[in-house]
């Protein structure tokens, strides 16, 4: 049976999924980013009786921590760690952006590297998931940022799906849609954080109604449990799609969109 390392795994999707397939018997080491988030899903472990559930810190900006985890044994790597940052595209400090990407593409590009080496030199037949978003696929008005840096992720992957194919090593992406795991909610306040009627084009009160539009409907705040359970049986198998947008629904906003690019004008 395989062993999965989970990053991102202290809060959300990441917890959920690393819980849930410990549940299923399968070895998993949840990498979180903090002490804290060490200790508390430690205890979620042993009140669960979970013993296939391991907890290591792993903060992928932090050298010393990821040479530690890279000295761990796993054959499932799940790049679930991620941040977000909202607000528009024209107005949001370049900073911002960089730090989004930093993060979500840089460090789990770099950490993505060190694994499949190790796996190649080691004869390793492993596996790539990469979580991504319905976002890495389109772009919507509150959180550009945070899109463009999945989009990025889902190229990526995509590169990385041909080039490892040689080599036994698997690559598939999650997408979830708008699920309600407060993610999406602090990504949309990290923008009005910056917003300033004084200063931006913009308004706040504009960005708001966005907002509302797409994250105020039950649409937009679906039941992270599904996701999480589609998770669970994505990662470990060894057969399925390259590409998994989930729920339905949210895979047709996504080919909509996409074919709406062919007739947009300008």
């Amino acid at each position: 049976m395989s062993e999965i390392l989970i990053t991102g795994a202290g809060s959300g999707f990441g917890e959920g999924t690393a819980v849930g397939l410990a549940q299923k018997g399968y070895d998993v080491i949840a990498a979180v980013q903090t002490w804290p988030q060490v200790t508390a899903m430690r205890l979620k472990a042993e009140s669960l009786g979970l013993k296939t559930l391991k907890v290591e810190k792993l903060d992928l900006l932090d050298s010393y921590d990821v040479a530690h985890t890279l000295k761990m044994k796993f054959d499932i790597l799940v790049n679930n760690a991620g941040i977000g940052e909202g607000g528009p595209m024209s107005e949001i400090p370049v900073e911002l952006v960089r730090k989004n990407f930093e993060t979500n593409v840089f460090a789990a590009l770099d950490f993505t590297q060190r694994v499949v080496r190790n796996w190649v030199a080691r004869g390793i037949q492993g596996k790539v998931v990469f979580t991504s978003s319905a976002v890495g696929l389109l772009t919507v008005p509150p959180i550009p940022a945070y899109s463009a840096s999945k989009h990025a992720v889902q190229s990526i992957a995509e590169a990385m799906y041909e080039e490892l194919k040689p080599f036994g090593i698997q690559v598939q992406t999650i997408n979830p849609g708008p699920y309600l795991t407060g993610f999406n909610e602090t990504v949309v306040e990290a923008g009005l954080r910056w917003l300033n009627d004084d200063v931006n084009f913009i308004k706040r009160d504009a960005f708001q109604k966005v907002v509302d539009g797409l994250l105020g409907k039950p649409e937009g705040r679906l039941d992270p449990k599904d996701m999480i359970a589609k998770m669970i049986e994505v990662i470990p198998t060894r057969q399925g799609k390259f590409l998994n947008i989930f729920p339905p629904e949210t895979e047709a906003w996504v080919k909509s969109y996409q074919q709406q690019l062919y007739d947009r004008t300008i």
